[in-house]
């Protein structure tokens, strides 16, 4: 098997007509790997994404998992990758966006209203939102992949990398919320919120959306607890939101952010210190009994 490419997360290899992901304990935030592996954090992504692939194909919705081994490693269908603009012509291939859906006031979502680079009356808020208010209607946004960072598009340009009509947009939007109705309701039967979600999609040979990657989990989107949220306001955060936390509190965010800001060298991620780690592993096995059902 050749290695086409080693993410932030996971392994991915070529196997002829289809790949394999091989999920690592790797973990990464604001687009930087920390020198830091998680224990057990692989084997929970896979097995969370495994789940939540399961539920979609009750749903009838077309997926790329074919297998699911070892725990730690799935088996999905191949698609064209296309790091540049795709061609609306294009058929087959992973569409070189991220979709993401936001429910409630959150991450940089919050960062981009307390700048002002989203104004809160385009979400329908009629004063300034805070931390872990609801949005009136779910937010929906699309942001480039193969960037060095994640960048929020406007509908045109991210049509244009995407290589998306009108059509194939309604399409995915319609799949993610219909995803993520599965999602929230088994979320808030588990005593969870699901505050927002990120999602990847291929379209196959007819240009039908193909959910890929993975989605559901911890890394990919924020749970909170919901007692606390519903008695006191406290959102208890049940996702990888906790290290981002803890990266915020120490000061590298800012000095991150800032580096960016003005084109200057990044400053390296500091490793998670031991109790953080263990804390962070602790979190994501608990996090996927929660949405299972099931036993670690």
């Amino acid at each position: 098997m050749k290695l086409l490419r080693k993410g932030k997360v996971k392994e991915v290899y070529d196997m002829g007509e289809t790949l394999l992901f091989v999920f690592t304990d790797q973990i990464s935030v604001f687009d930087k790997v920390i020198p830091s592996l998680v224990p057990d954090k692989g084997e929970s992504l896979a097995r969370t994404s495994a789940y939540w692939f399961e539920r979609a194909s009750n749903l009838q919705i077309p997926n790329h998992l074919l297998e699911f081994r070892n725990r730690k490693e799935m088996i999905v269908k191949k698609f064209e990758i296309i790091e540049g603009k795709a061609s609306r012509d294009k058929r087959s291939y992973l569409v070189p966006l991220e979709f993401i859906v936001r429910y409630y006031v959150a991450g940089s979502l919050l960062d981009r209203i307390e700048k002002g680079k989203t104004r809160f009356q385009d979400l329908g808020f009629r004063s300034t939102p805070k931390h872990g208010d609801k949005i009136p209607d779910p937010l929906f946004e699309m942001t480039t992949k193969f960037e060095k960072t994640d960048r929020l598009l406007d509908i045109s340009e991210a049509k244009e990398i995407g290589g998306l009509s009108d059509q194939d947009v309604e399409a995915i939007r319609e799949t993610i919320f219909k995803v993520d109705r599965e999602i929230n309701s088994t979320a808030l039967s588990r005593g969870l919120i699901h505050a927002d979600g990120k999602k990847e999609f291929a379209l196959d040979d007819e240009r039908q959306p193909v959910l890929v990657d993975t989605f559901g989990t911890a890394d990919e989107d924020r749970f909170w607890e919901k007692e606390d949220y519903e008695k006191n306001g406290t959102m208890v955060e049940r996702s990888k939101e906790f290290v981002r936390q803890y990266y915020r509190k120490m000061g590298y965010y800012q000095k991150l952010s800032e580096a960016r800001s003005r084109n200057l060298e990044e400053p390296p991620i500091p490793p998670l210190p031991s109790d953080i780690l263990q804390e962070t592993s602790l979190l994501y096995k608990k996090l996927y009994e929660r949405i299972t059902g099931q036993s670690w």
